[in-house]
């Protein structure tokens, strides 16, 4: 998925957002977005951005975790299911420890019997995602890396291993899902707002429509809906266009003890709507979006 192409684009972000301040903002252009046709799932995508064509409009909350890019940022882009289990352990102690991960892997708790019988491991995985409704977890997609051998994953998904149960396959996509859409005019993907705040290469991608309650000082603007998406040290966090609020928003969170001890810095955007954050500890920082304690995206 072009791991070169993610990380120069990563920084090219940074180096925008190091222009911005409260005196002076750049005109930071995002690219057009237009709906052409009915929405489907284009695999040429960014993760979080491919996927939105398989969530449905009944959910509220989406996570997206690249593994492809955690590993090539960790440099262990070629550690596979072959390699020993003490190099693959450390690699999931370090990457739990130092990534902004908003999964830590689905399959592993039935690794022992998916390398068993079925040569599998969650280090076969590019990415997955999650999506949430007022229920709880609705539906999930995995994608596999290229080269998996997707009998394998079929013949373990008819055997009902572990959360694979009832899931679906498709082999040409390389994709296991479970509680996805097939129609894309009825997905988050036929929903501009929802395209418009994905897209960025990341670690993990959090996706939620709403708004966090949380006290903040100073007038707000409603928000309907925002993004976070986790680099490797930078975060950007997307509100939506024209927001006249945004500095109000980026120095407010601060004020939250939890939230000032994970993340640093502070630029905006008014005019895009994004805002950029360095994390001073990139797991707590996956671990606040996952309960809701963003203050920056606070209800008005």
């Amino acid at each position: 998925m072009g791991g070169l192409i993610k990380f120069t684009l990563a920084a090219t972000l940074l180096a925008s957002f190091s222009a911005c301040s409260d005196d002076s903002v750049p005109v930071i252009p995002e690219p057009e977005v237009e709906a052409v046709g009915t929405p489907t799932y284009d695999a040429d995508l960014e993760p979080s951005a491919a996927v939105l064509a398989l969530v449905p409009q009944s959910a509220t909350t989406l996570t997206v975790t690249d593994y492809e890019q955690v590993r090539l940022q960790m440099g262990l882009q070629s550690l596979t299911t072959a390699d020993p289990k003490k190099e693959r352990k450390a690699f999931w102690v370090r990457a739990e420890a130092e990534r902004p991960l908003l999964s830590t892997g689905m399959l592993r708790e039935s690794e022992p019997r998916l390398e068993k019988r079925y040569g599998l491991s969650q280090l076969d995985v590019d990415w997955e995602a999650h999506f949430f409704d007022a229920q709880g977890e609705a539906g999930y997609v995995l994608v596999f890396r290229e080269g998996t051998k997707m009998a394998a994953v079929e013949k373990a998904v008819d055997d009902g291993v572990g959360p694979l149960a009832g899931a679906t396959v498709d082999r040409a996509a390389r994709m296991v899902s479970s509680g996805t859409i097939d129609d894309g005019d009825a997905s988050w993907a036929a929903d501009q707002e929802s395209v418009s705040l994905v897209g960025l290469p990341a670690n993990s991608t959090y996706l939620a429509r709403g708004c966090v309650e949380a006290p903040v000082n100073g007038p707000l603007e409603a928000l309907d809906e925002y993004s976070v998406q986790f680099e490797g040290t930078l975060v950007t966090a997307r509100l939506g266009s024209d927001r006249l609020d945004l500095f109000t928003r980026m120095r407010a969170a601060f004020e939250a003890p939890e939230f000032a001890a994970s993340f640093g810095g502070g630029v905006a955007d008014p005019l895009t709507g994004r805002i950029g954050y360095v994390m001073n500890d990139p797991a707590a920082a996956a671990d606040l979006a996952l309960d809701g304690e963003l203050p920056f995206a606070a209800c008005a």
